[in-house]
């Protein structure tokens, strides 16, 4: 496509969402790599909060969480989920939609090993999306579980990772008067070859 230069230029659209997360991580103040990822419930009804994306791999997008979280049994129950990326510093974005598998091998032990300890803890102690009764419960399963699990916790069978292989990935770039710029790779299979348009803004 003649017009797709500059910051959208290139034949790999994870190398160039990885070179604008690079880009951002020099302007954006706090967690460049935030996602607000969606999904849906049994009755369609979306659901969307803001996590942290920590890999942008060759051909997807992994993210970390407790499975039995609310995001986590909607992606086991669906399969698929959405997110965009925002920065306001760059004043772009970056949108992807696809299937979604789990990561729960060695890649997931040793991303959970590199956290901090009392990350790693938490991660134990904290029944996610679940009712609690008061933070001094919360605590209290904390050092119940410090006691446990020792200094060297192993990743819980209940947390690991999810992998997003996109069908759809958006690239968006502001404009002058609103006259974004816009191209949408999109692909019917994640085995399937892109296909790239420009969208009207």
């Amino acid at each position: 496509m003649s017009d797709r230069t500059g910051i959208f230029a290139g034949d790999d659209p994870f190398a160039l969402a990885r070179s604008w997360l690079a880009e951002a991580e020099k302007s954006e103040p706090n967690d460049p790599n935030a996602i607000a990822l969606a999904t849906a419930d049994a009755d369609g009804l979306p659901n969307v909060r803001m996590v942290l994306l920590k890999e942008i791999e060759d051909a997807a997008f992994v993210f970390y969480t407790n499975y039995g979280s609310a995001k986590g049994q909607e992606i086991a129950a669906t399969g698929k989920a959405a997110f965009v990326m925002h920065w306001k510093s760059l004043r772009r974005q970056i949108r992807v939609r696809g299937p979604v598998t789990r990561e729960e091998g060695p890649q997931a032990d040793a991303y959970y090993a590199s956290r901090s300890l009392k990350s790693r803890l938490g991660a134990w102690a904290s029944e996610q999306s679940r009712p609690l009764a008061s933070r001094a419960a919360l605590m209290a399963e904390v050092a119940k579980v410090t006691a446990t699990q020792g200094p060297m916790p192993k990743r819980p069978p209940f947390w690991g990772g999810f992998r997003i292989t996109p069908v759809e990935i958006e690239f968006w770039a502001d404009g002058a008067f609103r006259l974004h710029d816009r191209f949408v790779w999109r692909r019917r299979n994640p085995a399937d070859d892109w296909n790239i348009t420009r969208l009207n803004p």
